[in-house]
């Protein structure tokens, strides 16, 4: 799932980066908000197993206090083992959903850039979406 997440954030990078005009900004911003959604729930789903995972692992924390025997400790170290890559998912999954909300933002902005009669999203201090080098889009 994550690679798929990178994949589409490089696509519409790519395509935010490009110096033309965008056809259907419209269109293209209700595609991004139907892949928000998918993704927000993605990630609800991922939190809510780690903090499950994370609850486990600390409860078989609390287990080798009284048992001290080497089946535990291989239990904890299994579980610890599996934790990381499940809070690096997440980590993942959270960047990249706040990523494409930065993009939804700036596809709203050039949507409305030469109509003054509409607010316009303000531009967040300290968001930079980061350019792609040129030779990994050239693939």
């Amino acid at each position: 799932m994550g690679n798929k997440l990178k994949a589409y954030i490089k696509d519409l990078q790519i395509l935010l980066e490009e110096e033309s005009e965008i056809e259907n900004i419209p269109l293209l911003k209700k595609e991004l908000l139907v892949e928000i959604g998918f993704w927000q729930h993605e990630r609800l789903i991922h939190l809510l197993v780690t903090i499950l995972f994370a609850l486990l692992t600390m409860s078989v924390f609390v287990l080798i206090l009284f048992y001290h025997t080497i089946g535990v400790l291989l239990l904890l170290l299994a579980m610890l083992s599996l934790l990381v890559p499940y809070i690096r998912h997440y980590f993942i999954l959270e960047n990249g959903v706040q990523t494409l909300y930065v993009f939804y933002e700036e596809l709203t902005r050039r949507e409305h850039k030469n109509d003054t009669s509409k607010v316009i999203m303000p531009r967040l201090e300290g968001v930079v979406i980061k350019p792609i080098k040129k030779e990994e889009h050239k693939q």
